[in-house]
């Protein structure tokens, strides 16, 4: 009698495996669902945390602001500060300068936060402007050797602040997440320590979102970012005169001090057959301000010690920092505003030089 055939019971590992592969599976997809849901939380958290009542405009989160680490923050700029005109300008103004200052090394900014935030630029400009050699490294791939870079370019740096009490307002970590108001802080105070001849927009803030993580969950909060002041106070010179005054309280009797300066520097030049329309542009290139000093002091310039015809900004600099010397001569105070200012066409800059001529000069005939 032959027997039913058993079973073979080497199946039922195989069932038992496919059906723990299956639960497998099932189990993968249901954490990933949880998985996703937990982020999609977490965006939706983002957004309502940064869409406050009363807040200016809608900020886009971005995913390494879901993936902070706990008490650690991210500044984000209001989108309409960043289409501010002024703020806008800043960028512009500070992009040329820093291509200006590294045209002998073939460098091209076109974007502060990307093209700042590893180290090499800002290493090269500190070493053009100082005119020093940072022990770093010429190329560096790693995030910890760029770190290691920016932080030997900004002990470079806070060295030669510090002493003028600037508080600094960057880091190696806020320079390296590419974060824009601190790198916008630090080309600021450089222009204005290495007196660099441009003129920035004055009284430039944004508004600024900062987006901080706690106890795993999101926080914002709105700040105001002053980037620049006045050109005055970012020079250290913090005295206020009388065009100060003028220029912020009273700028409907500005028509009528440039009437009158007008009136006194045309009443010399015209002895050379020259005239003067516009205060602010005609004296830009200190070709007349050269002349009227001869004329005032009653001699002749040589032709050899200025730029007749000047056709670049440093000709147009060296043109006023001579006439500067010659009022030194001449027994007037320095003159407060720099040569710089003057060529920029920064018509307070350009009153105050020209008033200091008038005061001592007004009564010759």
């Amino acid at each position: 009698m032959s027997s039913a055939p058993l079973r073979s019971p080497a199946l039922r590992p195989h069932r038992m495996k496919k059906d723990e592969s299956f639960l497998g599976k099932l189990g993968g997809t249901l954490a990933r669902k949880k998985k996703a849901k937990e982020v999609s939380d977490l965006q939706e958290e983002g957004k309502n945390a940064i869409n406050l009542p009363m807040s200016p405009a809608s900020v886009e989160i971005h995913p390494e602001d879901i993936l902070l680490e706990e008490n650690q923050e991210r500044m984000v700029i209001d989108p309409t500060s960043r289409d501010d005109p002024r703020f806008r300008e800043l960028v512009k103004v500070l992009i040329d300068w820093v291509n200006d200052v590294l045209v002998g090394e073939r460098i091209i900014v076109k974007q502060l936060e990307e093209d700042l935030y590893d180290g090499q630029v800002l290493q090269k400009l500190l070493e053009k402007l100082a005119g020093c050699k940072l022990n770093v490294a010429e190329v560096t791939q790693s995030e910890i050797a760029q770190k290691q870079k920016l932080q030997t370019a900004l002990q470079a740096v806070q060295e030669l602040l510090r002493p003028h009490g600037r508080a600094l307002q960057w880091t190696v970590d806020t320079i390296h997440g590419k974060n824009l108001v601190a790198i916008l802080h630090l080309l600021v105070a450089l222009a204005m320590h290495f007196r660099a001849p441009i003129r920035l927009p004055e009284h430039v803030s944004v508004q600024v979102v900062v987006i901080r993580k706690r106890e795993g969950l999101l926080h914002s909060s709105h700040v105001t970012e002053e980037l620049t002041t006045t050109t005055e106070m970012m020079m250290g010179r913090f005295e206020r005169d009388a065009f100060d005054t003028l220029f912020d309280h009273a700028p409907d009797k500005l028509s009528v001090v440039k009437k009158s300066l007008i009136t006194f520097v045309n009443k010399h030049l015209n002895k050379l057959n020259l005239e003067v329309t516009e205060l602010e542009t005609q004296f830009a290139d200190g070709v007349y301000l050269v002349l009227l000093m001869g004329l005032l002091e009653d001699y002749f310039v040589p032709l050899h010690n200025f730029y007749l015809t000047p056709d670049s900004f440093d000709q147009k600099v060296h043109n006023v920092s001579f006439a500067f010397e010659l009022m030194l001569d001449g027994g007037l105070k320095k003159p407060k505003a720099r040569p710089e200012d003057v060529v920029n066409l920064d018509l307070k800059s350009t009153l105050r030089v020209l008033y200091n001529l008038f005061t001592k000069y007004k009564h010759l005939e």
